[in-house]
C-alpha cells in the first residue's frame, strides 16, 4: 500500500500542476485574444480612416526634435484636457461611435483648427488605445484633403505610463 501511494503521490503532483499550467494558458490565452481583437479594429480603423499611425516614444521624439506639427487631444475639455494633456496639444472633442457624417458647425471647426496647409503633419490622440474619438478625428481630417495625418494609439494613457510630461489647465 504504501508503495501505491508514493507513485500516486508524483503522479497527481504531476496532473495538478498540468491543471494549473492549462488554466493559465487558457487566461493567458483570453488575454492574447483580447489584445488581438483590440489591434484588428485599431488596424481595420487605421485602414478606413487612411491616415497614419505614429508610436508614443516616436511622437516624443518628434516634440523633443520640434517637428513642426498640429498635436491635437479628442478628449472632453472638463474631463480630460483640463486635467492632462500632451504638452503643446490643442483640444476638439470627437465623439467614440464611429461619424458617417460630419455637421457643418464641426466641420467648420475642424477646418478652422487644421488650417489651410493641406501637407502640414497632425497627429490626433485619444484616451487609450481601444478610444476611437482620435480615430474620428483622423479620418475626417483626411476626408477634408489633409495628407499628413497620424493617430497615436495609446493616447493620453500611454503617455503618462511612458513617464512623459503632462500639462493641466489651472
Amino acid at each position: 500500500m504504501n508503495g501505491m501511494i508514493k507513485r500516486f503521490i508524483p503522479a497527481a503532483l504531476t496532473l495538478f500542476s498540468l491543471g494549473l499550467l492549462a488554466s493559465n494558458a487558457c487566461a493567458w490565452g483570453t488575454k492574447e485574444l483580447q489584445t488581438e481583437k483590440i489591434a484588428a479594429t485599431f488596424c481595420a480603423e487605421v485602414q478606413r480612416g487612411g491616415y497614419q499611425v505614429v508610436t508614443t516614444p516616436e511622437l516624443r521624439g518628434w516634440i523633443v526634435n520640434k517637428k513642426s506639427m498640429l498635436l491635437v487631444d479628442t478628449m472632453p475639455y472638463e474631463d480630460s484636457f483640463k486635467k492632462n494633456h500632451i504638452p503643446g496639444a490643442k483640444q476638439m472633442e470627437f465623439p467614440i461611435p464611429e461619424m458617417t457624417s460630419l455637421g457643418d458647425k464641426t466641420k467648420a471647426a475642424l477646418l478652422e483648427l487644421l488650417g489651410s496647409d493641406k501637407d502640414r503633419t497632425i497627429v490626433f490622440y485619444c484616451g487609450f488605445t481601444k478610444c476611437t474619438r482620435s480615430h474620428n478625428a483622423a479620418m475626417w481630417a483626411v476626408r477634408l484633403g489633409y495628407k499628413n495625418v497620424y493617430r497615436m494609439p495609446g493616447g493620453v494613457k500611454a503617455w503618462k505610463e511612458a513617464g512623459y510630461p503632462l500639462s493641466g489647465v489651472k
